[in-house]
């Protein structure tokens, strides 16, 4: 499910935005990108409000998220991102890093996590700002080795909960609104007054490329109806890793402003729209 929820928009809106738009190649694919994703943002606030996370209903959306945004985070790297010395130094460096992370963290932590020097975020935030600014050095996109570095961690960090929520404080109500405060000020509200037909073209591509892909999977997963709808209407949202992919095509050229904004006004849509829906229509509450 995972995997339909992102090649099925990647190629469908690559495909409207080429053939039906006239955008460029590079800039079609990128748009791909861009509306492919699945916000994990959004469905983990959802899942957690609802209670959904404790069941296997919630784990199961939440790992068809996890596996959409992994293959866009791979996409990007491998489409967009130039194959030089920089690449391969910055690949060696990474894949040291993700096979020593795992075995160092836990003696790490098991020392100091508890002292007042608050090791362990400033252990992730090292590890991250360190991984991220080589990705930058390599032309390509900090995200990449921060997901990855996700996934070594998971079982090391996710296991202290007091741990995890005060993390979440940190990113989501620290860091995550400068980004999105960068994000939103590159956007241009004439470019989409002008163009509201591209607006709607693209995020109509999104939405029904998500369910007519992911419907008939999940359906045979699935047998009631309010989850068969729910489950693929979560899985079309987007937010996080979208606005991170058409800040990459702005800041390399690859699309252009007016592009840019229909790409972030777009994502933006998706995560509102496909939520208020799901969850005032087909909110599976026998789960």
């Amino acid at each position: 499910m995972g995997l339909v929820g992102f090649f099925a928009p990647f190629f469908g809106c690559a495909a409207v935005a080429r053939y039906v738009l006239g955008w460029s190649v590079q800039s079609s694919w990128l748009a791909g990108i861009a509306l492919s994703t699945t916000s994990m943002a959004v469905v983990y606030a959802v899942m957690l409000e609802t209670g959904f996370n404790a069941t296997e209903f919630g784990k199961g959306i939440l790992g068809s998220c996890f596996v959409n945004d992994l293959g866009t985070v791979i996409a990007l790297g491998l489409i967009f991102s130039p194959f030089t010395f920089r690449t391969l130094v910055f690949l060696g460096v990474s894949g040291a890093a993700f096979i020593a992370l795992p075995m160092l963290t836990p003696r790490l932590v098991d020392r100091y996590a508890n002292r007042t020097a608050a090791f362990r975020t400033k252990f992730i935030l090292f590890i991250l700002f360190g991984l991220g600014s080589l990705a930058l050095w390599a032309g390509s996109e900090a995200v990449l080795p921060a997901y990855v570095a996700g996934i070594v961690l998971a079982r090391t960090i996710g296991s202290d909960h007091a741990f995890v929520r005060r993390l979440r404080t940190l990113t989501i109500g620290f860091l995550s609104p400068f980004y999105f405060l960068r994000a939103g000020s590159l956007v241009s509200l004439p470019s989409l007054i002008a163009a509201p037909l591209v607006f709607l073209l693209l995020l109509g591509a999104k939405v029904f490329s998500k369910i007519f892909g992911l419907f008939p999977i999940i359906a045979a997963f699935r047998a009631e109806r309010n989850e068969r709808w729910y489950y693929t209407l979560m899985m079309s949202t987007g937010l996080t890793f979208g606005t991170i992919s058409a800040l990459f095509g702005l800041s390399h050229g690859i699309v252009t402003p007016q592009q840019y904004s229909c790409l972030v006004a777009v994502v933006i849509g998706s995560a509102v729209v496909p939520t208020v829906i799901a969850n005032a229509a087909f909110l599976p509450r026998r789960v």
